[in-house]
């Protein structure tokens, strides 16, 4: 039975009304207007010219249609949709709308997906499958799916069968087009679905609703061009486009005229940055070079691919002030067979030959990683050479992952032959000795004084603040609010594995300042 066929056999309801639509005219729907993503279409990578476009404007017919009304957007996954969040809001804001935390008071609800697990997938479904029920009480209400998500076909697909009460997806490519779909959503009968798979052009000037101003997202690219064998990003958020340094230098002054104290770089592989422009030879380690003048107190980046961390970015961030000495550097896995079926691009001792690059140029740089577990055909010799390789690096933590095969990519197409039991086994062996390094890198800590930059209260003690040192380490200490949003010093009083506790202190004298 075909995609047509199973909607003619099911009675849909209607996307924006409590009437039934006729699955006839559903599938009709189906036939002549949706175009769903493709990712074949989308691991094409053209030679086209991205046009940087610095007129966004919300339409007149637009402009207070939110008044009164409220939204709820769920993000899911990196910081990356984070910062398309805080777009988002900022779209929906200007056309006057009103943040809410509650799905109860949304006049519109968008859940920003993540397409990298399965398990973040099967969040988003399990979230669509709950509101359903307010829905059916509220018609009038938008509920909308965006994110990398909706760039897989199969995803989209599966709304469009089983969903019927979503009104609204779009994709990675077209957020600045939010005013126009929701229009569509709002006043439209049939369900508005608009994904580009076909990256598109750099769109400036976004309105942005920020988490706070203390610390700041920004993008300074977007794509990736690696295509790792089990990652979908490359074909959810498409080939690498760099915005103008320009751009982001003035974006980053902005923050620090407004008082942020922390930003930092994206990018799905931000040491990629400006391997893409033509007119002049401009990377990394030049843009680190211009920011690091600008009077902001910490500037930090993610997520970095080892084989375009360069030699020149070494040799820039070993100059410190406002660059940070933590680097997350992902390294998946310390076997050079296991990195070759990734196509990773660079073998175990490639990899530790540029460690010892960072740790020759910043000896007090703290690293941490990626490591994904039960990799297609991994054996128990190649999981041990993860292992090795994490003690020889001594990280000061880790983001570990079993391996969860996406539609689309090589590696699904491979046969996962490393058994369940095993990689979990795997999983926790590698976990035991991330807390073990951990614990022991902390230690370090203890009696020293850091400074911390204070984001707010403990997450769970409101009478203890918390914040991160230099090398991102998370630190709770008792203090008066009204030092939120600085950098203050602490005494670090007790080291455990994933915290320090400390005491803020105005002076020490003779100590010398870690963190």
């Amino acid at each position: 039975m075909n995609e047509k066929q199973r909607l003619e056999s099911q009675q849909i309801n209607g996307s924006n009304s409590s009437d039934k639509k006729s699955a006839k005219d559903y599938a009709k729907f189906f036939e002549t207007t949706y175009q769903p993503p493709s990712l074949k279409d989308a691991k094409k990578r053209g030679k086209e010219d991205v046009t940087v476009h610095r007129d966004f404007d919300i339409p007149e017919d637009m402009i207070g249609i939110g008044e009164n009304k409220k939204f709820y957007i769920r993000t899911y996954g990196c910081q990356m949709n984070e910062h398309d969040t805080e777009i988002m809001a900022g779209i929906l804001t200007q056309l006057g709308f009103e943040s809410t935390d509650s799905t109860n008071d949304a006049d519109i609800i968008l859940l920003n997906t993540c397409a990298i697990r399965e398990n973040a997938e099967n969040k988003v479904f399990g979230e669509i499958g709950h509101l359903k029920p307010l829905k059916r009480e509220k018609p009038d209400l938008i509920l909308g799916v965006c994110g990398c998500m909706s760039q897989e076909e199969s995803v989209v697909n599966k709304i469009l069968q089983k969903h019927h009460h979503i009104d609204l997806i779009f994709g990675t490519h077209n957020i600045h087009r939010l005013p126009y779909l929701l229009k569509e959503a709002m006043f439209g009968k049939e369900m508005v679905v608009e994904v580009w798979s076909k990256e598109g052009d750099v769109v400036e000037n976004l309105p942005k609703v920020r988490k706070g101003n203390i610390k700041g997202w920004v993008n300074i690219m977007y794509g990736c061009d690696k295509f790792c064998t089990y990652c979908i990003v490359p074909y959810t958020r498409g080939k690498e486009r760099s915005r103008r340094p320009e751009d982001i230098i003035e974006e980053v002054r902005h923050l620090a005229r407004l008082g942020y104290k922390e930003i930092t770089l994206l990018g799905q592989n931000v040491n990629a940055y400006g391997k893409d422009f033509e007119d002049i030879k401009y990377g990394l380690g030049d843009l680190m070079d211009e920011l690091r003048k600008i009077d902001i107190p910490r500037i930090r980046f993610t997520t970095s691919h080892p084989r375009d961390f360069d030699d020149h970015l070494i040799e820039v961030l070993a100059k410190g002030g406002n660059l940070m000495d933590h680097i997350h550097l992902p390294v998946q896995s310390g076997s050079s067979e296991v990195l070759k079926l990734m196509t990773r691009k660079y073998n175990r001792e490639q990899y530790l030959e540029l460690v010892r690059k960072i740790k020759a140029a910043i000896p007090n740089a703290s690293l941490t990683t990626d490591i994904i577990v039960g990799f297609p055909n991994e054996t128990d010799e190649q999981f041990e050479e993860t292992m090795s390789l994490y003690r020889e690096v001594e990280y000061d933590s880790a983001y570990t992952f079993i391996y969860s095969p996406r539609e689309g990519t090589p590696a699904a197409k491979m046969e996962d032959n490393v058994p369940l039991e095993v990689k979990k086994e795997r999983l926790q062996r590698l976990n035991d000795l991330v807390n073990e390094i951990s614990a022991k890198k902390n230690k370090q800590y203890q009696d020293q004084i850091v400074e911390v930059l204070v984001e707010g209260e403990s997450k769970n003690n409101p009478d203890v603040l918390a914040g991160y040192t230099r090398k991102n380490k998370l630190v709770n200490f008792k203090a008066p609010k009204s030092v939120i949003g600085q950098i203050v010093k602490v005494k670090i009083t007790s080291a455990k594995t994933w915290s320090l506790d400390g005491e803020m202190v105005e002076e020490v004298m003779g100590v010398t300042y870690n963190g």
